[in-house]
């Protein structure tokens, strides 16, 4: 047995339980999604049903945003080791994942002012002005609202593309297409994020029948 096949299977042995507070991978690849989507549907639920400010739709909404997100963390770490890889494409598969983990941080903390602002808002209007405040703050908006936070999808694409070259037993040839047309259809109006989201549960969905 070689060296490598011998990495491969030890990789593929912890891959299984890689994660945060003992989120193995195979509930996180399933939880991300699903937390995403139900954040995506809520939210039109809210939307339909009240003004969608401060109150019980907005924070459950968040609530679910903020799990999902969370739950991701451990699919980027637990990605990243089933990459067996050397070299340049290590440090490829190494970029993608930290540049995940990075946005997600972002992310996070976009929904803890969002869940926050919310909180303490005592109406819609109240609320926006308290989200012009923060985003005013120098570096708020591109750390957490537009540049960074992209890391996010962009370390997700990046990261299931190389496994889908790296890793083919793993990740499907067609996985990078569905993430990226979930990435593209949550982009083009956050309304079809249930959809995206679906689309990217697709993707990773070989990767957790195989844990």
């Amino acid at each position: 047995m070689t060296t490598m096949r011998m990495a491969a299977e030890r990789q593929h042995a912890t891959a299984g339980t890689d994660g945060v507070a003992g989120v193995t991978l195979g509930t996180a690849l399933l939880a991300g999604p699903v937390l995403m989507a139900g954040y995506g549907v809520v939210r039109l639920v809210g939307r339909a049903v009240s003004d969608y400010g401060p109150g019980v739709w907005w924070t459950l909404a968040h609530l679910l945003f903020l799990a999902g997100v969370l739950a991701f963390v451990p699919v980027f770490l637990g990605l990243r080791k089933t990459a067996v890889v050397r070299g340049g494409r290590r440090v490829a598969v190494e970029v993608a994942a930290w540049a995940g983990l990075v946005g997600a941080a972002a992310v996070a903390v976009q929904a803890v002012i969002d869940l926050a602002v919310a909180f303490v808002a005592a109406d819609k209007q109240a609320m926006s002005e308290m989200f012009d405040r923060v985003q005013g703050v120098p570096g708020v908006m591109p750390l957490v609202y537009t540049v960074v936070p992209l890391l996010f999808w962009f370390g997700l694409l990046a990261l299931i593309t190389l496994l889908a070259f790296f890793r083919r037993d793993l990740v499907r040839a067609w996985a990078p297409v569905a993430v990226l047309a979930g990435v593209v259809l949550t982009a083009m109006n956050l309304d079809l994020l249930p959809i995206g989201a679906l689309c990217i549960g697709l993707a990773l969905l070989p990767v957790r029948r195989s844990q």
